[in-house]
């Protein structure tokens, strides 16, 4: 009877202890192709990025993405065949030249990202990619499109590449648009400066 009594009561007791129990919460888990659209004043194009292949290159675009560190910023490098990039500069407010066209500043950045070329994405015509001067690892916010296949962006088993870590989905033919536009010198550029500012008014999840 006393066993047949404490089975009973753990058998009463077990659901009890059960329900008790904190619920398990699932991690939303991110997705491994976010998109976003690029907003400019030349039209719009959507990029697809690939965080399973460049995580931290796509983390540190998202965050600049998320401050609307991009709004304001133009294209200041240009050049046909090649590449269309920004990322980095803004217009001043008061610096003026005499005809009319204002002067480019830098925008403050955070740290340099960790050169992710070496991830098996290609530069071809259509992906997007990390600027960066020639040391390695300097990368910031700066980010170029492929106007047509540039393999020599590519790592070679010498040297490090540049960090392809998206695509244009959406829009190419408005990234065309902006790549044959004539380009010409603007403080501090010397050359490769669309004549016609070419802004990005935001940078906006897809959904």
């Amino acid at each position: 009877m006393r066993l047949a009594g404490l089975l009973l009561c753990l058998a009463l007791l077990a659901p009890l202890a059960t329900a008790q129990e904190a619920p398990a919460v699932a991690t939303p888990a991110l997705a491994t192709h976010p998109r976003v659209r690029v907003v400019t004043s030349a039209g719009n194009f959507v990029i697809e990025l690939d965080r399973g292949r460049a995580p931290r290159t796509v983390e540190a675009f998202l965050k600049y993405v998320d401050a609307e560190f991009y709004s304001g910023v133009i294209f200041h490098r240009v050049v046909a065949g090649f590449i269309a990039q920004a990322g980095g500069y803004a217009e001043t407010d008061t610096d003026t030249d005499s005809d009319g066209t204002k002067d480019l500043q830098p925008k403050s950045v955070s740290e340099n990202v960790i050169n992710e070329s070496g991830n098996g994405l290609s530069n071809l015509r259509g992906t997007v990619a990390f600027a960066r001067t020639t040391e390695p690892h300097s990368g910031t916010s700066q980010f170029y499109v492929n106007l047509a296949d540039n393999i020599d962006l590519n790592p070679r088993p010498t040297r490090w590449g540049y960090a392809v870590f998206g695509k244009v989905v959406e829009g190419m033919e408005v990234v065309d648009e902006i790549g044959h536009r004539p380009t010409g010198a603007r403080p501090p550029f010397p050359n490769n400066v669309p004549l016609e500012t070419v802004v990005i008014e935001r940078i906006e999840h897809v959904e």
